[in-house]
């Protein structure tokens, strides 16, 4: 893969995060019946400090969770077969059930992470509503979902590829795309 361009820097993260943040709170009439949940890997740092913001800016700290969507995977059979599924831990320590899920990940491209998500969330809990926010929309959705809060629409071809990297786990902060 060969990097095209760089689209959004630490300082525009951090931008996009708080609008999101901003956003949430006035969509939903504050905080209150809120709980984030990041999707692993990246939907977790994000949902992090979505939840960091909210706290700054309503001085409520909402309930946060960690979802992890492996099993949930429509090509999971795929991945067997390559040894390719890694299981990581989910961990919600709260009662989703009535409340306002927000699923926080960073691309959201055919939109079956996200289906994903919502199954294993079903799972879980019976909430009275599921939210998605995304650092990034690309486009080319497969499934009809849709996201609620967007920090950046990027149309991109089908040769594109958007990397996110976060100090987090990458120890860079940058969203690019790359020519596959």
């Amino acid at each position: 893969m060969q990097k095209k361009t760089d689209i959004l820097d630490e300082k525009a993260i951090n931008r996009a995060l708080t609008r999101i943040a901003h956003e949430i709170l006035e969509k939903n009439k504050g905080g209150e019946e809120i709980v984030i949940v990041g999707i692993k890997t990246r939907g977790v740092p994000l949902a992090n400090r979505i939840q960091e913001k909210i706290e700054k800016i309503e001085g409520l700290k909402v309930p946060i969770g960690e979802l992890d969507i492996t099993l949930y995977r429509d090509d999971l059979q795929k991945a067997v077969e390559s040894n390719e599924p890694e299981l990581k831990e989910t961990n919600i320590p709260t009662d989703i059930t009535n409340k306002k899920v927000v699923l926080v990940d960073d691309v959201l491209y055919t939109g079956r992470t996200v289906r994903a998500a919502m199954d294993a969330v079903m799972d879980i809990g019976r909430p009275s509503q599921i939210q998605l926010a995304v650092l990034v929309d690309r486009g080319h959705r497969e499934l009809p979902i849709r996201a609620d809060y967007v920090g950046k629409n990027i149309p991109t071809s089908e040769q594109e590829v958007i990397v996110v990297q976060l100090n987090e786990v990458d120890k860079e902060e940058l969203v690019s795309i790359y020519e596959n």
